[in-house]
């Protein structure tokens, strides 16, 4: 079935979306997206483990999230991939696009889009990027998520996407406001028990939607990432841990065994690591007793 966001009253096509980055690291693939819409979580992003992802916008239209997921599953490129939405299409040219596939970018600003639109797509050393935007303040919304994006090369995907957005909303972003937000991204044996989901954050309704989805972002790794810069539990760091699980009423068995029972009951559980205590777990217990 196919879905398109309705016009606006008075405002012709165009009530959709905004300003989104569809990016690319190594195998991992995922979107980004801000506007004056709520919702937009809803509407905007997909992703597929071992294909690519895909952002449809402005008179956004659903059924493009598969139509182009499918084309470069079947081996389109990116550009194939806007052609097979576009082609049968009849309002093309009120649309946007963003693709980025295993080895290709593209993305596509119908001429009848609202004002400011257009995008830009390229490709560095870790993969592609599709930056697009409508009903901008003007270009350098997308100018200035493309920086953002270069500029954190060498960073994970999620943080990358994310600094794109924080970038394009502090350039100005939706000329009409801010309310809703998303971040989604898969990679391989990623996310809660390893599904390959990294990041499926939504902020539906906020007067401030870009920052809201940045503390969330946070949370989402926090509780669903992987043990990163792990300590060993031994001497002064044991004896910390130990006397700070005790302030929240977890004591009675070794560190270990009292930090387990804590991050569970926290939903920590995926960054429990048999060496020790993973870096951000350690900051939220000095957080929680602080």
């Amino acid at each position: 079935m196919s879905c398109s966001l309705p016009a606006s009253p008075g405002h012709g096509y165009g009530r959709g979306v905004t300003f989104s980055i569809v990016g690319q690291v190594g195998e991992a693939f995922g979107v980004a997206v801000a506007s004056k819409f709520p919702f937009v979580g809803s509407v905007v992003p997909a992703a597929r483990l071992g294909v690519g992802a895909v952002a449809t916008q402005a008179l956004a239209r659903v059924s493009f999230r598969d139509t182009a997921l499918d084309a470069l599953a079947a081996g389109r490129d990116a550009a194939g991939a806007v052609e097979e939405c576009r082609s049968p299409d009849p309002d093309r040219e009120h649309r946007q696009l963003g693709v980025v596939g295993v080895d290709s970018q593209a993305t596509s600003t119908g001429e009848a889009c609202l004002p400011w639109a257009g995008g830009v797509s390229g490709r560095d050393q870790t993969g592609g990027y599709a930056i697009q935007g409508n009903i901008l303040v003007g270009p350098q919304v997308v100018s200035a998520m493309e920086e953002a994006w270069l500029h954190s090369a060498g960073s994970p995907l999620v943080d990358r996407l994310l600094a794109a957005v924080l970038a394009g909303d502090d350039a100005g972003g939706d000329s009409r406001g801010r309310q809703g937000a998303a971040l989604f991204a898969v990679a391989p044996g990623a996310g809660y028990d390893q599904c390959g989901v990294l990041a499926d954050v939504r902020v539906d309704d906020h007067p401030s939607a870009p920052q809201e989805l940045a503390r969330l972002v946070t949370l989402n790794d926090l509780m669903f990432g992987t043990p990163t810069d792990v300590q060993p539990l031994t001497g002064a760091l044991a004896e910390e841990v130990a006397a700070r699980l005790a302030i929240l009423g977890y004591a009675g068995g070794s560190p270990a065994q009292s930090l387990a029972t804590w991050a569970s009951a926290q939903n920590y559980e995926t960054r429990l690591s048999p060496d020790g205590i993973d870096a951000k777990v350690l900051a939220a217990l000095r957080g929680a007793t602080s």
